[in-house]
C-alpha cells in the first residue's frame, strides 16, 4: 500500500508539473507572437526563451532511427570514463547514440522530411538561385565582429558534423550565365541509409561523432590521433610553425572536411594544440604521482573539449547574436541565471539547470536518442561571413604588411602564410578584420569558383541550396510553419528591402517556392544579431541539447572525472585567457574589447 500510494504520488507530481510546464509553454509562445521576445524587457524576455525552448524539445525532436552498424555491448559503469574517438558509450545504455556513422536526427516531423523530387529538387535552378540572389555585389561587412568569428565557426562545424559522399550517378545543375567553360556543373549525391520504416524517408549518416568533443583536432581514427601524440606526458606534437606534423596532417587531409581548411582554421588548431600541452602541464605540476601519458592525455582532452563548449556558449555566440536577452540566456545555459558570481562563490546550490546552469546537471536528452539534425545543419551555412582579402597588420604599430586574396590563405598555402608571418601577427590581423555580414548578395566569389583542381571549379553557394533541398529541410515558409512562425504571405512580407522583394520575384513564381537558405538571409534580424530569429529557434533547441545530452557536461562533469585542477581551468578560463596564454603580445589589442570576438583596437 505504501508503495502504491508512492507511486500515485510521484505520478501525480510529474502530471502536475507537466500542467505547469505546458502553461508556461503556452504562454511564452502567445507573449512571442503578440509582442516578440526581443521587443520584451529582458527578465520577461529570458522566461519567454525558457518557455519557447520547453516547447521546442517537446514538439521539435525526432528520431530517425538507431545506428546503422547495429548495437555495441553495454559499458560497465566504471568503464569509458573518457571522450572515444569515436563518440561511442556517451549514452549510458545506448552506446552507439551520437557517435561516427550515426543518422542525423530532424528537427521537423518525419513525414516532412523526404528529399524534393526530381521535378521540384532543381525547380528553380540552383544556380540561378546562387547567381541572382547569393553572389556578392559588394563586401557587406559585419562590423561587430572580427574575423575570428568566421574561422570558429567553421572550426566548430568539422567537430560537429559532416556528411558521406554517395556512389550513386551525380545531379547535373545547368550553368546558363556563361561565365564557364561548360554549361553544366555535375554535384555529387549525398549517401543514405534507408529508414527503420521501409515507407519512410531516407535517412543520412556522419562521417564525424555528433559530440562537442574536439574530434577536429584529436582526430577521429586511431591512426590520426597517435601520429599527433607525443607518447610523453600526455602531450601532443607541435612542429616549428605552431601545426601538427606532416604525416598528422596528412592522415586528416584525406577527410572531406579537410578540402576547406585555411590560414584562420589554422589558427584555431594550433592555439587549442598548445592549449591541450598546457593542460598537460597543469596536470602532471598539480599530481606528480600521476605521469601516465594516456591518463594525461585523456584527461586533457576531456578539459580542452569542454573549455572550448565553453568559450563557444559565452564568448563566440553572445558576440553573434548579442542582443541582451540573448547575451544573458546563453551565459544562463553555462552558469544559470543566478549567475557566474553565485556559480563560482557557491557552486550548485540546487539541481536546476535553469538556475545553475546545464554544466553539471543531470543528463537529459527530452525522450529523444542524441544526435544533430539534418535542420540544424541547414542553418549552420554561413558561407558569407569569409571575406574578400585578408590585410595582414603589423602587431606594433597597425601598418599594411601584405594583402592576400582570399584562395591565397587556402588549404595550399597554409604552411607558407604561417611561415612568412608570426603567428601572434596573423592573430592580430584577423582580430582587425571583419567577416562578412549573413546576408542576400554577399556570398563570396572565390566561393562560387572554387578551384579543388578539378576540370572546373565549384560553386559552393549553388551546393548549399542543393543541399537543403536533397536531404528533406523543408523549404522556408514550411519550415517556419513546423517552428510554429508565422509564414511570409508575400516577397514583401519576408523581406524589408525593395530591391530584395523584385528580385525573389523574378526567380521563385510564389513565396513558398523560396529556398530555406535565401529566406533565412533575406529576413530582418532581430537587434544585435548576426542572423535571423528563424535560424534562432533551431539555436535555442540545438545549442542547450549538445551540452545536456552529453554525460561529460551533466553528470559527469564534475572532479572525479576531471580533476580539480581541471574544473578549475574550465572555469577560470575563455577565449581571452587562452589567447593571452600563448600570445601575450596580443594583450594591448585585446584591452578595452569586452569580447575577444569583436573587433580588436589597433596598437
Amino acid at each position: 500500500m505504501v508503495d502504491a500510494t508512492h507511486q500515485t504520488s510521484a505520478r501525480d507530481t510529474a502530471l502536475g508539473r507537466s500542467r505547469i510546464t505546458n502553461a508556461l509553454v503556452a504562454a511564452a509562445e502567445a507573449l512571442d507572437r503578440r509582442v516578440g521576445w526581443s521587443r520584451l524587457p529582458t527578465p520577461l524576455g529570458l522566461a519567454v526563451l525558457v518557455g519557447l525552448r520547453a516547447g521546442l524539445r517537446a514538439r521539435n525532436l525526432f528520431d530517425t532511427g538507431p545506428h546503422p552498424d547495429g548495437p555495441l555491448p553495454p559499458g560497465r559503469p566504471d568503464e569509458h570514463r573518457t571522450r572515444t574517438l569515436d563518440g561511442t558509450y556517451n549514452t549510458p545504455g545506448d552506446p552507439r547514440a551520437g557517435s561516427i556513422g550515426c543518422r542525423f536526427g530532424r528537427n521537423i516531423p518525419l513525414d516532412h522530411t523526404r528529399p524534393e523530387d526530381s521535378a521540384r529538387i532543381l525547380d528553380p535552378n540552383p544556380r540561378t538561385v546562387s547567381t541572382a540572389l547569393l553572389a556578392r555585389d559588394e563586401f557587406r561587412p559585419a562590423t561587430t565582429l572580427n574575423l575570428l568569428a568566421a574561422a570558429w565557426i567553421q572550426f566548430e562545424v568539422h567537430d560537429w558534423f559532416s556528411h558521406r559522399p554517395a556512389d550513386a550517378e551525380p545531379f547535373t545543375v545547368t550553368v546558363a550565365d556563361g561565365d564557364r567553360p561548360e554549361p553544366t556543373m555535375t554535384i555529387a549525391r549525398t549517401a543514405t541509409v534507408p529508414a527503420p520504416d521501409p515507407t519512410g524517408p531516407p535517412t543520412f549518416v556522419t562521417g564525424e561523432s555528433h559530440w562537442w568533443d574536439a574530434s577536429q583536432i584529436y582526430g577521429g581514427t586511431a591512426e590520426a590521433a597517435v601520429r599527433l601524440r607525443s607518447g610523453k606526458l600526455g602531450q601532443v606534437i607541435i612542429d616549428e610553425l605552431g601545426l601538427p606534423p606532416l604525416d598528422a596532417e596528412n592522415l586528416v587531409a584525406r577527410s572531406p572536411a579537410a578540402a576547406n581548411a585555411w590560414v584562420g582554421l589554422a589558427l584555431l588548431h594550433s592555439l587549442f594544440l598548445r592549449e591541450h600541452n598546457a593542460i598537460c602541464e597543469r596536470l602532471v605540476a598539480r599530481y606528480p604521482d600521476r605521469r601516465d601519458d594516456q591518463w594525461l592525455y585523456d584527461t586533457a582532452r576531456l578539459i580542452n573539449a569542454a573549455l572550448i563548449a565553453k568559450i563557444h556558449t559565452v564568448d563566440w555566440t553572445p558576440a553573434v547574436i548579442a542582443h541582451p536577452t540573448t547575451v544573458a540566456a546563453l551565459r544562463a545555459n553555462w552558469f544559470g541565471l543566478l549567475g557566474e558570481r553565485i556559480a563560482r562563490r557557491f557552486g550548485r546550490l540546487v539541481d536546476n539547470e535553469v538556475l545553475c546552469g546545464i554544466p553539471g546537471s543531470a543528463r537529459e536528452d527530452h525522450g529523444v536518442p542524441y544526435s544533430l539534425t539534418e535542420e540544424f545543419v541547414a542553418v549552420y551555412r554561413m558561407h558569407p561571413l569569409i571575406p574578400d582579402e585578408l590585410t595582414v597588420r603589423s602587431l606594433a604599430d597597425d601598418r599594411e604588411l601584405a594583402r592576400f586574396p582570399f584562395p591565397a590563405l587556402g588549404v595550399r598555402h597554409i604552411r607558407q602564410r604561417l611561415a612568412e608571418t608570426p603567428m601572434d601577427t596573423l592573430l592580430y590581423s584577423f582580430g582587425r578584420a571583419n567577416p562578412g555580414a549573413l546576408t542576400l548578395h554577399n556570398y563570396p566569389e572565390h566561393l562560387r569558383r572554387l578551384d579543388r583542381g578539378e576540370d572546373q571549379p565549384l560553386d559552393l553557394a549553388t551546393i548549399d541550396i542543393l543541399r537543403i533541398r536533397e536531404r528533406g529541410v523543408p523549404r522556408y515558409n514550411e519550415f517556419r510553419r513546423h517552428l510554429r512562425l508565422t509564414p511570409a504571405r508575400s516577397f514583401d512580407d519576408l523581406t524589408d528591402d525593395p530591391r530584395w522583394v523584385r528580385e525573389l520575384a523574378e526567380v521563385y513564381d510564389t513565396v513558398d517556392d523560396v529556398d530555406l537558405l535565401i529566406g533565412l538571409y533575406a529576413e530582418p534580424k532581430p537587434p544585435g544579431f548576426g542572423f535571423g530569429d528563424t535560424a534562432f529557434r533551431i539555436f535555442v533547441l540545438m545549442a542547450s541539447r549538445r551540452l545536456s545530452a552529453d554525460r561529460f557536461f551533466t553528470t559527469d562533469f564534475r572532479p572525479e572525472i576531471y580533476t580539480e585542477a581541471g574544473m578549475a581551468w574550465v572555469r577560470d578560463n575563455t577565449m581571452r585567457t587562452v589567447l593571452l596564454r600563448h600570445f601575450p603580445t596580443l594583450a594591448p589589442a585585446l584591452t578595452g574589447v569586452a569580447n575577444p570576438f569583436a573587433p580588436w583596437r589597433s596598437r
